[in-house]
């Protein structure tokens, strides 16, 4: 093994000496593809090959305090750039939550810095590819707000207080939020009323070291009254983390927000992941929930920290602190800018989601099931835990009964939601395999009858 582990690490040497040399630029293999690494590593690597490691110092010189076209016009520098641009260094991503995460981003903005053609509107996320999905969360945490529950029990139940509950009782989740709310509810002067540098960082602790099945329960849990509603949008204590005496152009607010590589990268983060999409059902990127709503936690505790606007249980508009008044001629972009939160679809949707306990069926299309296969006798309305968005039965039929019993809708005629109401209504004969539909029709009768009425006819023809 250890062999293998000194051949590997040779031929990752041999691979960045081959990129980093002026004729690796040449030749049909020009962007062939290689392996990802993370940053910090990208760097170890760089560091290691002389030509490597002497161009990427000329680069970061040649970015101290110089815009683009300056540096590009320095032939040095375009020339350091252009090695680079072909190194494991240019490929490499980084992981929200990593030892080193501020050194690895810090490293991957000082090269892509120098590639970008001014301020552009999106920018590429630094963070490796979400693959996680809800369903992991549900089925850790066992948290469905209400889902197969008692509709009148779950109309009438706060699930942002229930939230607040389950977090008290795990140590790290309770010693986390405590911090946060005791600094940032300690009022600095009666002019200041906290510390906000202080309050966003305990926040950052939290999210970014407390296990989403709990902070998402607390920031995305479903609401049915206003007073859930206004637990939820006082999660993050937006007397201090959110509010100010008065709103930024929302411009500038993402300018500043640039100057930082964290707040930077959670932004790009949260544009590339919640970024609303016509190419799919959900309205997200690649139908990933889970990604969204991870990069808008991402955010909060930095200059761009989100908020929900106001304490409506339905209607779910979050955005951060600021307004597009005294644009100029940049109103339509700032007012794009400000969309992506107001009105982001892919946003409202995992949101309402994750309050429901869904998560959209990423299983291949068509019936990922047996039509003729009889529930389980153990089998509920209710997911179990081990319920994944793998589940061969489960997923697509749950999500359209929680759908129903959540929203209120009237039963139609869709495929879906004859299913749905095949596995609310079916009942089970304790101790048998027989199943009983109390709303069957005549072209649904139980064989037994059907074999009764059929011996009858045949013995009053024998008689």
């Amino acid at each position: 093994r250890i062999l293998a582990l000194a051949d590997c690490r040779m031929q990752e040497d041999e691979t960045l000496r081959s990129l980093a040399s002026p004729s690796s630029l040449q030749g049909p293999e020009l962007h062939g593809w290689r392996p990802p690494v993370d940053c910090v590593r990208a760097n170890e690597l760089c560091a290691a090959e002389s030509n490597c490691s002497s161009r990427y110092r000329t680069l970061r010189q040649c970015l101290a305090g110089r815009d683009r076209n300056t540096m590009l016009a320095n032939k040095e520098c375009q020339a350091a750039l252009e090695v680079l641009q072909e190194s494991p260094l240019y490929d490499c991503r980084c992981k929200r939550g990593m030892k080193k995460e501020l050194q690895c981003l810090q490293i991957y903005w000082s090269i892509h810095l120098g590639l970008t053609e001014g301020e552009e509107f999106y920018e590429a996320s630094p963070y490796e590819p979400v693959t996680s999905r809800l369903s992991d969360i549900f089925r850790l945490a066992s948290i469905f707000s209400g889902t197969g529950a008692d509709p009148v029990v779950s109309a009438k139940s706060n699930h942002c207080l229930d939230a607040a509950k389950a977090c008290n009782l795990n140590d790290n989740c309770k010693k986390l939020r405590s911090s946060y709310i005791s600094i940032c509810n300690r009022e600095i002067s009666p002019t200041e009323r906290c510390n906000r540098r202080k309050c966003h960082k305990a926040l950052r602790q939290f999210f970014d070291r407390v296990p989403s099945e709990f902070t998402y329960r607390m920031l995305f849990c479903s609401c049915q009254d206003l007073a859930c509603a206004e637990r939820r949008r006082q999660t993050i204590l937006p007397s201090c983390s959110y509010e100010d005496k008065e709103k930024p152009n929302c411009l500038d607010l993402r300018g500043v927000c640039r100057t930082d590589h964290l707040c930077r990268s959670r932004l790009a983060d949260f544009h590339a992941n919640c970024r609303a999409s016509h190419h799919t059902a959900t309205g997200c990127p690649a139908d990933n929930y889970q990604a969204c709503l991870g990069s808008y936690a991402g955010m909060i505790g930095f200059d761009m920290t989100p908020n929900y606007v106001d304490s409506s249980p339905t209607g779910i508009v979050v955005s951060p602190w600021c307004n597009c008044r005294g644009s100029g001629n940049m109103e339509e972009e700032c007012e794009k800018f400000l969309r992506d939160f107001t009105e982001n679809l892919c946003l409202r949707n995992a949101i309402q989601a994750f309050g429901n306990g869904t998560d959209v069926n990423v299983s291949p299309k068509g019936p990922s099931f047996q039509a003729t296969q009889a529930p389980r006798v153990e089998k509920t309305p209710s997911l179990p835990d081990d319920l994944s968005d793998s589940t061969s039965l489960g997923t697509s039929v749950i999500t359209t009964c929680t759908s129903v019993q959540e929203q209120g809708l009237k039963a139609n005629s869709s495929k879906e939601l004859s299913m749905c109401f095949t596995e609310l209504t079916t009942n089970i004969i304790p101790g048998s395999n027989k199943v009983i539909k109390p709303n069957s029709g005549p072209s649904r009768a139980r064989p037994s009858a059907a074999l009764t009425v059929l011996s009858v006819l045949m013995l009053k023809l024998a008689l």
